[in-house]
């Protein structure tokens, strides 16, 4: 069986021979015609996995033969081989999409590398991604047991999604499955760690904390305020890191990406706590004491994030910087998508602007309930593909694309991460207990301790009581909470679900991005 089938095409291939025969010997079929007609004719026929063809040839030019080689299939990869190295000509050669293109006089190891390259560029991207693995899986092993502070596990959980992104380019489901169970191992051990610390970093006095939710704007978004330059921070709903590091590459297509970190999301992972921390740098707790008649608890009536820019307005008021002119835009349908971008050129003349662009959290939802999202987002890949091809469409991409050509600070975030649950566990509750999948509050819960990190007081956490002797629960890695009652219907109705709330590597640890104008 050769490695694969070419054809070359050249009107002098009898002076050829030797290259042939070194293709032969290395493994490939090699055809070869002397004019581009005959090659077309074979084409149509015959399975081809790539062509090397001669530009100037009698008859058919080697470029006019590409043309007609991409209308009778399109993915056959084409190697122009030419004398001619004028701009035009390459211009011509890589619009008409040619895979590589060498210049005469060609040695026998070029073309190789040129087709090696080409067909086996996937086979040797495999198995490069598997062998560094390997070598790095013990480093990985190490860190994880040697006590790593939050700093060390935004490290790790990169590394992890790092390796997650490149193990897809591999055909090595072994491989795959041992990253998934370390990616396991990681989440076990980041849930004590959580467990341990997540109280000391509310504390005032202690020293060393991480950025989180309510942190979040004065460390990383009102730094960047500059006279005469707009800074523009977006807050996508829901983005996991990597369906960050998915869409990264559209993003640096128009802009110049400066820092590319992650910050923690409070607990509970969950929009309404999450996203009114960030807006109004407070911890839930002090939001319902500053603001009761606008804070809202998960039992509450009404909307639970529509004072967002009231309260950020009262966060520059306590920093002294109300001076500062400021838009603020929630886009939760299409409707307002493209009014954004009809708008955005206008945001120029502020000196902030906050969008929150809602569809993340809408997709996830989505695809709980809709068997055809369960089939397009049936695991993390395609959910990242599907977030991928949102973004790449969304008015977001096209509103951000029409100033990215001014003079402006662009800062991405999110308020919190989503998880694949896959283990249910039990919980008992009176009426009042909340619907959560990935935590609840109530009086007198009934769970098993060893799968929730469990808060009797909910102040140690810096969430408010919503009722006398309510606490909180929080599931942990990929687990989720049922109550007994119809308990296998709801664990098929929401088992591989994406849920969030609760504590993992995929909830909390979570990107934020400063960029500018190229």
């Amino acid at each position: 069986m050769p490695l694969a089938k070419i054809i070359w095409v050249d009107d002098e291939m009898e002076s050829l021979q030797s290259q042939k025969m070194f293709l032969e010997n290395k493994g490939y079929e090699v055809t070869t015609f002397s004019n581009g007609f005959d090659a077309l004719e074979y084409i149509k026929s015959n399975v081809v996995d790539a062509v090397l063809i001669d530009e100037t040839m009698p008859g058919i030019t080697g470029l006019q033969t590409l043309v007609k080689i991409k209308e009778i299939n399109q993915s056959i990869p084409v190697v122009l081989i030419t004398k001619n190295e004028t701009e035009n000509l390459m211009d011509d050669a890589i619009g008409s999409q040619i895979a590589d293109y060498l210049i005469k006089p060609v040695n026998p190891n070029q073309v190789l590398l040129s087709l090696k390259k080409i067909i086996d560029n996937k086979r040797l991207v495999s198995e490069k991604t598997t062998t560094t693995y390997q070598q790095q899986f013990r480093n990985l092993f190490t860190a994880l047991n040697s006590n790593p502070d939050f700093n060390d596990w935004m490290d790790i959980y990169k590394k992890l999604v790092y390796w997650e992104l490149e193990m897809e380019k591999t055909n090595s489901p072994e491989m795959q499955e041992i990253l998934a169970s370390q990616k396991e191992e990681a989440n076990t051990e980041f849930f004590k760690f959580i467990s341990r610390n997540y109280t000391k970093w509310l504390n005032p006095k202690t020293s060393e904390v991480p950025i989180m939710s309510h942190t979040l704007l004065q460390k990383k978004v009102l730094p960047q305020l500059e006279k005469g330059v707009p800074v523009f921070f977006v807050l996508i709903d829901n983005l996991r890191l990597d369906q960050w590091k998915t869409i990264q590459p559209i993003f640096a297509e128009s802009f110049r990406i400066l820092e590319d970190e992650t910050f923690y999301s409070i607990l509970p992972t969950a929009t309404q706590y999450s996203r009114n921390a960030i807006f109004s740098g407070l911890m839930p707790i002090d939001i319902q004491k500053q603001f009761p008649e606008q804070w809202k608890n998960d039992d509450d009536e009404g909307g639970k994030n529509l004072f967002e820019e009231g309260f950020f307005r009262a966060l520059l008021k306590r920093l002294k910087k109300d001076n500062l002119k400021i838009s603020y835009t929630k886009v939760v349908n299409n409707h307002d998508g493209q009014s954004l971008v009809n708008n955005i050129h206008n945001m120029l003349s502020n000196d902030l602007n906050i969008i929150v662009y809602n569809f993340v959290d809408m997709l996830s939802h989505a695809r709980t309930e809709m068997e055809v999202l369960k089939e397009l987002a049936g695991d993390e890949a395609s959910y990242r593909s599907v977030t991928k091809s949102w973004f790449e469409h969304s008015p977001l991409h096209h509103a951000l694309k029409k100033i990215a050509d001014k003079k402006l600070k662009l800062v991405v975030a999110t308020d919190h991460g989503t998880v694949r649950v896959k283990k249910p566990s039990k919980v008992i509750g009176d009426k009042q207990t909340t619907t959560n999948l990935r935590y609840k509050h109530g009086r007198n819960l009934n769970y098993e301790q060893k799968d929730v990190l469990a808060f009797k007081e909910p102040r140690e956490a810096g969430l408010p009581t919503p009722n006398v002797n309510s606490s909180f629960i929080f599931a942990k890695e990929d687990g989720f909470l049922c109550y007994p009652n119809n308990y296998n219907h709801y664990v098929n109705f929401y088992k591989n679900t994406f849920q969030h709330g609760g504590v993992s590597l995929e909830e909390m640890i979570v990107p934020v991005i400063k960029m500018t104008n190229k």
